[in-house]
């Protein structure tokens, strides 16, 4: 299999595809609104839609649950961008949220990670119908591919800029829009159990894209290939629409 990942033309194409987007599907006047990290992912599509919109059509929104470490990332991204932003700490609707449900029901695990993405979207959501927006999904297809996100939270919005390229091709394409390396190359990590997101995936970007992209079979490590494959089915359905009963009415 051949592969030539061109970054100049596919940067200038995700731009134009952004810019396409919003003139034939919103006014003049509607504003992307995006979730500030302060990651790769946040970093590139805020820029693109830049790029694509302007910045004074780019809202961003940073959304710390109570203290976060490295919020300065997410406040040098607007900075950098020169975007209008909102500061919105989602702590204490989430300890509100789960106090109000452990009165009702023990929370396990899974709600316990997935409530603050969804609580996260809600505020997204809440933001673009304030300002006239539409929301961008900043999730990759590493992550996605592997079911790496939280369904009705990360992995919602509007429109997905960056859903068809790689983690390793996302890198690039920081690299050439000349956003500060300390941000798209900031190691990602899921803010709860302290470990990276390889550590808790249990391989590497650049393994699994390499296996994407059909760059290795993964033949010499069938066990890595079986994860994956495993992971990829139990995650379609985050990607999907939603099944739907057909009647037949006569």
């Amino acid at each position: 299999m051949s592969y030539n990942f061109n970054v100049e033309k596919i940067t200038a194409d995700l731009i134009g595809w952004v810019k396409n987007y919003f003139e034939t599907s919103a006014s003049p006047d509607t504003k992307a609104v995006i979730g500030i990290s302060g990651g790769k992912d946040s970093s590139v599509a805020a820029a693109v839609c830049v790029k694509a919109l302007g910045k004074d059509r780019v809202i961003g929104v940073l959304m710390p649950k109570g203290e976060q470490p490295d919020i300065d990332c997410s406040k040098l991204l607007v900075q950098t961008l020169e975007i209008p932003h909102y500061t919105i700490n989602i702590g204490t609707t989430v300890e509100a949220f789960t106090k109000e449900l452990e009165s009702h029901i023990p929370m396990n695990s899974q709600a316990v990670i997935n409530t603050p993405p969804r609580i996260r979207m809600t505020t997204l959501y809440a933001v673009a119908a304030c300002v006239g927006g539409r929301v961008v999904n900043t999730c990759n297809l590493s992550e996605d591919w592997v079911g790496y996100s939280t369904k009705h939270g990360d992995a919602a919005g509007d429109f997905s800029p960056l859903s068809s390229l790689t983690v390793t091709e996302i890198l690039q394409i920081g690299d050439y829009l000349g956003l500060p390396e300390r941000l798209v190359h900031k190691v990602p990590i899921d803010g709860l159990c302290g470990k990276t997101d390889e550590e808790n995936l249990g391989f590497t970007y650049a393994e699994l894209d390499r296996y994407i992209r059909g760059l290795d079979d993964l033949s010499s490590n069938p066990e890595l290939k079986q994860k994956i494959d495993r992971m990829h089915r139990n995650g379609l359905h985050k990607l999907q629409l939603m099944p739907q009963f057909k009647a037949e009415v006569e």
